[in-house]
């Protein structure tokens, strides 16, 4: 029992000492709002003026506050509201964590920012966008991207 506890606070300490005492990303507005949801879909209403959001650890895509096993669905909206630049579908796949921060909605007091690589048809090379699911910010069509027609559903 001893070695347990004493295994978990190691664990505490290793996690927390890795999380910088101020956070560098920018964008952080509590109060944004989230875009409406429809047919599995963020309606976006508005695209970047920085090729910095989305691209950039101090600029991502503020998506919080949710819950990290609700990270999928919710990038799923997001991805499900844009298209290559083209029109084309976007396919995505998380590949990796980056940039501990402090936060105050999560137990432990920080977060890591997801890194997502996202490809499309006819693409030279996959590009990688920066995604935070503690805070919240403006929901943004990132440079380089369009938002998903959704008049012209066929």
């Amino acid at each position: 029992m001893f070695k347990k506890v004493f295994l978990l606070n190691l664990l505490f300490i290793g996690l927390t000492a890795c999380i910088s005492t101020k956070s560098t990303i920018q964008n952080i507005d509590n109060n944004a709002i989230k875009p409406a949801v429809k047919d599995g879909a963020f309606q976006l209403k508005e695209y970047a003026d920085s090729k910095k959001y989305a691209y950039n650890q101090d600029y991502p895509i503020n998506i919080g506050v949710i819950q990290e096993k609700s990270e999928e669905q919710y990038l799923g909206y997001f991805f499900n509201g844009i298209t290559g630049p083209k029109g084309e579908k976007v396919t995505y796949e998380k590949v990796e964590t980056c940039c501990p921060f402090p936060t105050k909605y999560n137990k432990i007091g920080g977060g890591l920012l997801s890194i997502y690589e996202v490809k499309w048809e006819g693409q030279n090379k996959p590009v990688r966008l920066y995604f935070n699911i503690y805070e919240r910010g403006k929901i943004m069509c990132p440079v380089g991207f369009k938002i998903k027609d959704f008049q012209n559903k066929q």
